[in-house]
């Protein structure tokens, strides 16, 4: 009782048994009180009235008989009951069953006459349990005299047999309904099941950490698909995880070993003499501390980033725009011509004043702008414009390179993501995006980018003005 199956087969079963045997017996109770039993009264009483109809035109044969007998031999044939004739005292005069000869003459009791005259039809219709016993009618001559009664009984004795076997098998057949509902709830239940156990052993086999599962067959139904359907996409997310995992790991090596390779580099000269030449010494001390910084800088992203720092710390100031961006772009500039790329900058004149952190808000452009020159090829061009609209401050980085395709755009600002294209064949970590957007929204502004394949990408960064 605690297996899904047995839930859903009792589920299916208990309807089914007290529904169906509750539908038969109703069926089979209406089809004997409503249809047979009406049937046949309806007939009887038809077959009385014309028998009635038919002696009052043969008056003799309530006062001879041998006349009754005559008449009743002629009609009884054509009737489905035994027929009896009686007197207006209730006398028997007549019965087509020759085994009623002794009881000719008995009275009998007779319905009222006035109760019967005013019934439409004029007839009473006796019952013994559930099957129809008698029916009575009586005969009025043209002046409103009794003549005497029709009486027929025992009627159709066949017609009941064929009810009850209508009723058995009715019974029967919802028996089979039964049985076949059963049948029908066990493999339902069953098709229900077996994609859910899988989907439970696939992921009590991706919790336990042992053989990576296999990817699950959609089926049964639509509910089920979807959970099949959201665990293979689990998986394969859990799969590129730890792809990404392994790739963080090995750019965190690099990019920790330049600045480390730099640091021994220097110490080795230091041990070899330059300690001893103050000019040589000067320089390798500020390269030591500016690979120092590098590696602090690197190891603050990085722990930003698992969210065990503290959040960004910003120093806001107003800022002259158009006079704090030329000298910051200058480098930039230099390093794109010397690819042989075409370096274009755009700056409006008239830029208003704004308020942010001019070193973050330059890291953050610095990291746009160091993407567009490495991932444009030789002969292509980097844009770079500035204006206000609408109360923000827009920064935007065009290049014309290969462009990012559509499936990557909505995963670029993820840490340490980098596309395919560029997974291969350029060194960094993947966070200059994820901390340019940081930054961004430390400043109240967002960076969103656009991107046609073969056509270039571009970056907006933009920035409340106050």
């Amino acid at each position: 009782m605690h297996s899904l199956r047995a839930r859903l087969f009792i589920s299916i079963l208990l309807p089914v048994l007290v529904i169906v045997p509750i539908v038969a017996l109703a069926i089979n109770f209406l089809l004997q009180t409503q249809v047979v039993l009406a049937g046949i009264a309806n007939e009887l009483i038809r077959q009385a009235v014309l028998v009635a109809e038919a002696s009052i035109t043969s008056v003799e044969i309530w006062q001879d008989p041998a006349q009754a007998q005559a008449f009743a031999a002629r009609i009884s044939p054509r009737l489905s009951a035994k027929l009896m004739l009686f007197d207006p005292q209730g006398r028997l005069v007549v019965s087509s069953d020759a085994r009623d000869a002794q009881f000719v003459g008995k009275v009998y009791a007779m319905p009222d006459l006035q109760s019967l005259l005013a019934k439409e039809p004029r007839a009473e219709v006796r019952y013994y349990g559930t099957q129809i016993s008698d029916v009575i009618v009586p005969v009025v001559s043209r002046d409103g005299q009794l003549v005497g009664f029709v009486w027929l009984t025992n009627p159709l004795a066949g017609l009941y047999a064929r009810s009850e076997l209508l009723g058995r098998i009715t019974l029967w057949v919802s028996l089979a309904g039964v049985i076949g509902g059963l049948l029908l709830g066990l493999l339902l239940a069953r098709d229900v099941e077996r994609p859910l156990k899988n989907a439970s052993r696939a992921v009590y086999q991706l919790a336990e950490g042992g053989a990576p599962p296999q990817t699950l067959r959609e089926e049964g139904p639509g509910e089920v698909r979807l959970l099949a359907r959201a665990f293979n996409t689990l998986l394969d997310r859990l799969h590129s995880s730890e792809e990404l995992r392994r790739r963080q790991l090995a750019n965190t090596v690099h990019e920790l070993g330049r600045p480390l390779g730099a640091l021994l580099s220097a110490i080795q000269a230091l041990n070899s003499g330059a300690v001893k030449k103050p000019a040589l010494r000067a320089e390798l001390l500020q390269g030591m501390e500016r690979e120092v910084r590098t590696l602090r800088r690197m190891l603050d992203d990085l722990a930003r980033l698992e969210g065990n720092a503290k959040p960004l710390e910003l120093e806001r100031q107003p800022v002259t725009v158009a006079q704090w961006l030329p000298p910051l772009l200058a480098p930039w500039g230099e390093e794109a011509q010397r690819k042989g790329l075409r370096w274009q900058t755009h700056i409006a004149p008239d830029l208003p004043e704004a308020v942010f952190d001019p070193q973050r808000i330059g890291q953050a452009l610095g990291n746009l702008i160091s993407n567009a020159i490495r991932y444009t090829p030789s002969g292509g061009e980097v844009e770079v414009t500035a204006e206000a609209a609408e109360g923000s401050l827009l920064l935007r980085v065009r290049d014309s390179g290969k462009g990012i395709p559509p499936e990557e755009l909505a995963f670029i600002f993820e840490p340490f993501y980098r596309g395919r294209e560029v997974r291969h064949n350029s060194d960094g970590m993947g966070l200059g995006l994820t901390i340019a957007r940081e930054i961004a929204a430390a400043h109240g502004g967002q960076l969103t980018a656009e991107s046609t394949p073969a056509q270039g990408s571009t970056f907006t960064l933009c920035l409340p003005l106050t």
